[in-house]
C-alpha cells in the first residue's frame, strides 16, 4: 500500500493506493506542514484499520511538502513535484490523456497532460482565497460555506456592470446579460448577499476564461473537442459550477467534473511512485 498526502496550504488530503486504485480519502487541517502530514497519515490509518507495516511508501506532494524532509514515522518517504501530481491523478480520474487541467485550490494552476508530457501551462492567483481575502473586508460573514449560502440570494446586476447597461446590441458572441467589468456598477443598494455573489462570479470568471485559452491554444490547428478538466477544491462549488456552464455555451468547451477532484493531487502523488 502507498499513502499519497497533498499538503495544501489551508488542507491536507490523504489516499491510499493498493493495486494502482484508490482505496480510501480523508482530509485534515493544520497550522503547519509536519503537523498536517502526519495528522493525515494518522487519520487515515487509524479511521481505516490499516496496520503500518502493510504502508510500502508515503508520497507527499503540496505546498507544504518542502518543509518534510525526513521519513514520516520511519517509512520511505518520497516528494512529488506538485506539477506532475495533479497532471497524472487528473488524468486517473478523468480517464483521459492530451487534456487541459485546471486545479482551483487557494490559487489556480493549469497544466497540458498527456503523451508529450505534464507542462505546467500558467494560472493565476485567483482561486479560493481570493474569495476568502475579500470576504473579510467586503462581508459580515468569513467562513466558505456563509459565503457560499450568503450568495445563493445575491443578484450579479447590483454590482456588475453587464453589458446590457452599456448597449442596446450583443458584441461578437456576448449578449446583454454578459459582464462588461466585474464590479463595475456596485449599485448603493447592493446588498452583502449581491457582493458574495460578484465575489464568486468574477473569480470563476477569470480562471473559466483563462481555461478557455489554454484548451483553446492546445487544440489550435486541429478537430479535437475542447475539454478542460476541472480539479482541486473548487471544482466542487456550485455557484462556480454554473459560471463555467455559461462560459461553456459562448466558447464551446467542455469543463469537466471527475468524482474525488479534491483528491486530485493526492491522488496523482501516490500513482507516480
Amino acid at each position: 500500500m502507498i499513502i499519497g498526502i497533498d499538503i495544501g496550504s489551508t488542507t491536507t488530503k490523504a489516499i491510499s493506493i493498493e493495486n494502482g486504485k484508490v482505496t480510501r480519502k480523508i482530509k485534515a487541517r493544520a497550522q503547519d506542514a509536519i503537523t498536517a502530514a502526519t495528522g493525515a497519515f494518522g487519520k487515515i490509518v487509524l479511521e481505516n484499520g490499516i496496520k503500518i507495516s502493510a504502508v510500502e511508501k508515503i508520497a507527499i506532494t503540496g505546498a507544504g511538502a518542502s518543509k518534510i524532509n525526513d521519513d514520516i514515522f520511519g517509512i520511505p518517504t518520497g516528494r512529488v513535484n506538485e506539477i506532475e501530481a495533479i497532471g497524472i491523478g487528473g488524468m486517473y480520474l478523468s480517464g483521459m490523456k492530451n487534456i487541459i487541467i485546471t486545479n482551483i485550490g487557494t490559487g489556480t494552476v493549469i497544466i497540458e497532460a498527456g503523451d508529450r508530457g505534464i507542462f505546467h501551462f500558467g494560472g493565476t492567483g485567483v482561486g479560493g482565497g481570493t474569495i476568502l481575502g475579500l470576504a473579510k473586508k467586503l462581508l459580515p460573514v468569513a467562513e466558505f460555506r456563509d459565503i457560499m449560502e450568503l450568495a445563493k440570494n445575491g443578484k450579479i446586476n447590483q454590482v456588475d456592470l453587464l453589458l446590457g447597461d452599456i448597449t442596446d446590441t450583443s458584441l461578437s458572441f456576448l449578449n446583454g446579460e454578459s459582464t462588461a467589468s466585474n464590479f463595475g456598477k456596485m449599485l448603493d443598494t447592493a446588498t452583502p448577499a449581491d457582493i458574495a455573489l460578484g465575489i464568486i462570479n468574477m473569480v470563476y470568471q477569470v480562471i473559466g476564461v483563462l481555461s478557455v485559452f489554454a484548451a483553446k491554444a492546445k487544440n489550435s490547428g486541429t478537430n479535437e473537442v475542447c475539454r478542460v478538466i476541472v480539479t482541486g477544491n473548487g471544482s466542487k462549488n456550485p455557484i462556480g459550477q454554473k459560471v463555467f456552464s455559461v462560459i461553456s455555451a459562448m466558447y464551446g468547451i467542455e469543463f469537466i467534473y471527475p468524482e474525488n477532484a479534491e483528491y486530485t493531487t493526492a491522488i496523482g502523488a501516490g500513482l507516480s511512485t
